[in-house]
């Protein structure tokens, strides 16, 4: 069975959802089934909401003071069990909630979900991967269209509703694709996390 949760570094995940709407090149799950504590993180079937709220109630979040909805999958694409287990965390666990994603949330529920997230969620890392809608295509695949598009509005508007909002990208990248990353991050006033690959 899967871990929902799992710690990873200095962080606690919540895994909620194997689905997602990207097939990203460098994707770890394509490479590795477990990440941090986490022996797996593939589960047989999406955890129930239930199952979800019972892992977060049932963890010693002594020593942490934030809960990341990052997995094996997109949390977006399991946004009522995002919703609802991110209010119980908040509330039963005092605890702050970031949310790592994709940025295909909005398209992926065909609606603004952002005024949704706003209510439980503290801060936002949404994954640019690239500087431009060819090279975002290649290495990011999403499924849905117009993918490179949908996830910068969906970024600016958490800047507008959640403002704790970032950009990240890893730092394999070419270097001038990075300087492309840090020149677009300025234009559209969104702080770009550089991150090293693990």
């Amino acid at each position: 069975m899967a871990d929902i949760i799992y710690t990873y570094k200095d962080s606690v995940y919540a895994n909620i959802t194997n689905k997602c709407n990207c097939r990203c090149t460098f994707c770890i799950r394509f490479i590795k089934d477990g990440v941090g504590d986490a022996d797996t993180l593939w589960h047989q079937t999406n955890p129930s909401l239930k199952e979800v709220l019972e892992a977060i109630k049932e963890f010693d979040f002594t020593g942490y003071k934030e809960l990341v909805f990052c997995g094996y999958g997109e949390p977006t694409c399991q946004l009522d069990v995002l919703l609802q287990a991110a209010e119980y965390a908040k509330k039963e666990k005092g605890l702050k909630i970031r949310l790592n994603t994709n940025g295909q949330g909005s398209v992926e529920n065909r609606r603004d979900i952002v005024p949704e997230l706003a209510k439980v969620i503290d801060s936002v890392s949404v994954s640019l991967n690239a500087p431009s809608k060819a090279e975002y295509e290649e290495v990011t695949r999403p499924l849905h269209d117009n993918g490179f598009e949908s996830m910068i509005e969906f970024t600016k508007r958490c800047r507008e509703e959640i403002k704790d909002v970032r950009w990240s990208i890893v730092d394999v990248l070419p270097e001038e694709e990075i300087e492309r990353c840090v020149a677009l991050s300025k234009e559209h006033d969104i702080p770009l996390r550089i991150r090293k690959k693990t």
